[in-house]
């Protein structure tokens, strides 16, 4: 069974949430490692200056091989992926992937667990479980998923 986990490069918890997925038996898509040698797409590999673009900049550094290739590891592993866990805090581009597992009808997973202050989101009522914690989460994807034996 494998596991989509969208969140936010700024996330601090996304890591151990991978790791607790594998020990529990799940294939696991990472974002910050999508294969063997890759940490992850970055704007800076299209251009150091992407934080001052203007739309059409923007607009063209999407047809950036990068960002094609950043892109293509990323959905090529949400179309593999039987669910998604959106770890908060999270931006646009995870609320994007968790949205399309949703349309593709397959399971979501939001994980509430954060310091600070949790904005809340009407949407979420979509998901199929709101996990307040790492063990909030582990006891919920059992009642749905058993992970095949290995």
């Amino acid at each position: 069974m494998t596991v989509y986990v969208a969140s936010s490069w700024k996330n601090t918890i996304q890591p151990r949430v991978v790791d607790v997925l594998r020990h529990r038996g799940f294939e696991v898509y990472d974002f910050r490692h999508p294969e063997p040698g890759n940490d992850g797409f970055s704007w800076s590999e299209v251009d150091e200056t992407w934080l001052s673009w203007t739309p059409s900049e923007y607009k063209d550094a999407l047809k950036h091989p990068a960002a094609a290739r950043g892109f293509g590891l990323d959905f090529g592993a949400m179309r593999r992926s039987d669910f998604c866990v959106l770890v908060l805090p999270a931006g646009r581009s995870a609320h994007f992937e968790a949205g399309y597992f949703w349309g593709a009808g397959k399971k979501v997973f939001v994980l509430l667990e954060q310091d600070g202050q949790i904005t809340p989101e009407l949407m979420y009522l979509g998901a199929n479980a709101i996990c307040i914690d790492l063990k909030d989460l582990t006891a919920a994807l059992p009642e749905i998923y058993e992970p095949d034996e290995k």
